[in-house]
Formats: structure tokens, sequence, C-alpha cells
């Protein structure tokens, strides 16, 4: 038998966004709605937040497509190119829709460092495009760091003048998804409760409380090294590596629980200190990321 067969963290590490997802499913099903659509834009950044989905695992990306949402637009995975592509999303914005956003918006020489089209001789920049799908969207994610809080689009000197999403539409409710990337489950699992139950509870930076409540830290497999006061000196060292610069104690975000790559480990289980990614003044106020 698995010794760690009966551990009830095997199942709690998983569980939040299928059972989210599955409670959405039944509530589109029984009372015969349809499905909400998803604009999902990538703005200046990596685009590694919607590679990241692609990576999800419970549920994986087609489950969460064919079963909750209807893809209407994302700039990678549109089978359009051109003006085709945006008049795609002209005409998904007449629909009730989930609007994600990924990325910093770009405001230096009218937003021109990120453009999202050129459509009948005109420049759509991405910051237009975010705002014309904020002024009709039903829900509104700032999914990845970038997003949320500015990231590494917005660090010093930050040439392209970006600032978070969050920021760019101060008039709107925005969900703010952090993580760079943010993982899958937070996505989805979000998604999943605006669908059956609404808004979920957020905390003072809006942020799901589902995900975002507890710090890398608080269950940190390393947790009881610190509590004694035994610190590694070197990487590769078995001990707590708060004194190699783990930004842990102040980055809110459940990895030590959910893990990655298919639940299987986070930066701290393979002997990386937590480099705070997930936190508002990532990357500039969490540098140098290692330290002696």
């Amino acid at each position: 038998m698995n010794k760690f067969e009966n551990c009830p963290m095997i199942d709690s590490k998983s569980q939040t966004a299928m059972t989210l997802i599955n409670q959405s499913i039944d509530y589109i099903k029984q009372n015969n709605v349809p499905k909400l659509n998803l604009i999902w834009l990538e703005a200046t950044g990596c685009s590694g937040n919607i590679i990241s989905l692609l990576n999800g695992e419970n549920p994986g990306l087609y489950f969460l497509l064919k079963e909750m949402v209807n893809l209407k637009y994302d700039n990678s995975l549109s089978p359009y190119q051109g003006e085709r592509a945006f008049e795609e999303f002209l005409e998904a914005l007449n629909t009730e829709f989930i609007l994600v956003v990924e990325g910093a918006i770009s405001l230096k020489d009218g937003g021109l460092y990120s453009v999202f089209a050129r459509y009948k001789g005109k420049i759509i920049t991405t910051a237009k495009a975010v705002r014309m799908a904020a002024d009709k969207a039903k829900y509104i994610l700032a999914v990845g760091t970038c997003s949320s809080f500015g990231g590494i689009s917005s660090a010093s000197p930050n040439p392209s003048e970006s600032i978070s999403t969050f920021d760019y539409l101060n008039d709107k409710t925005v969900i703010r998804i952090p993580g760079c990337p943010a993982h899958p489950d937070w996505v989805t699992g979000t998604i999943a409760h605006l669908i059956s139950f609404g808004m979920p509870l957020l905390d003072e930076k809006n942020r799901p409380l589902m995900f975002y409540s507890l710090t890398v830290h608080d269950g940190c497999t390393r947790r009881s090294f610190f509590n004694k006061g035994i610190f590694a000196q070197k990487l590769g060292d078995a001990e707590c590596m708060f004194k190699l610069g783990c930004r842990g104690p102040v980055t809110k975000a459940d990895c030590p629980i959910r893990k990655w790559n298919q639940y299987v480990n986070y930066p701290i289980g393979d002997n990386t200190p937590c480099i705070g990614c997930a936190q508002d003044n990532f990357p500039d106020g969490m540098e140098p990321f290692v330290r002696y």
C-alpha cells in the first residue's frame, strides 16, 4: 500500500478547483443555462499564464472549454489572423463573457509598445482592446503578477511605462490572480466559482481567499526547521532557506499544498528559495532572489 494513501492532504491539495468545476457544470446542466463565454487577452508580458493554463491537469484545458466556457478569443489560440481575428474579438464583445487579461498595460507613446491589431488601416493598441472588453465584461480577472501588480513588465526602469491591469481598470471590479505564472487551478477554480456562486470572497488586495489566504511559509515542508532556528547555509541544504533569501513568509499562495506540474513539486521542495513571484512588489522588492 502506498504510504501516502490515507493522507488527507493528497486530496485537499488538488480538489478545490475540480470541486468547483463540477459544481459549475452541475449548475449549468440543472438550470439549463448557456455556458459563459471567455475572452482571454494577452497584454504586455511573456504569455506564460496561457501556457500554464494549457498545462492544467485537474481539470485540463479541454475539459474546461468543453464543459464550462466557450473560448471566444485568445491571442495565442485563435485560429484566425489579422483583421479576421479582430473581427472575432468584436463579435465576442456582444455576448455575455468573462474577461481574463494577462500581462501589464503599456502606456508609453499612447500604448504603441503593445499593439493588439491593425484594423482597416488603424492601429488598435492592447490598452484600447482591454478597455473595450472591460466596459462590457460580466467579470474581469487579472491573471498573473504582471496583470495583477505590474510584475516584471513594469519593473525598473520600465521603458514601456507599463502598469497593472488592476490599476488601468481602476474604475472596475477586477479579481487579482497573481503568480508568475498563475497556477491553472487558481484560474479555473475562480472561473468555476464565478459561474456557480458569483464573486468569491476576496482579501484586501482582491485575491480569492480560497487560494491566497495563507503564506507559502505557513504550509512549508521546512517550517519545523524555521521554528527551531535551524537554517540552510547554502543551496541544496535540507534546512529552512529563510537566511538564503526565501520569500515564503511574505508570499501568499498555496504552492506547498497544491504544488506544480501535475501536483509533483514546488520551488522549496526542489531546494530553491521562494522568490515571492505572487506578491505585489515582485520582482523589484524581492531581489536579490538568493542571498548569503
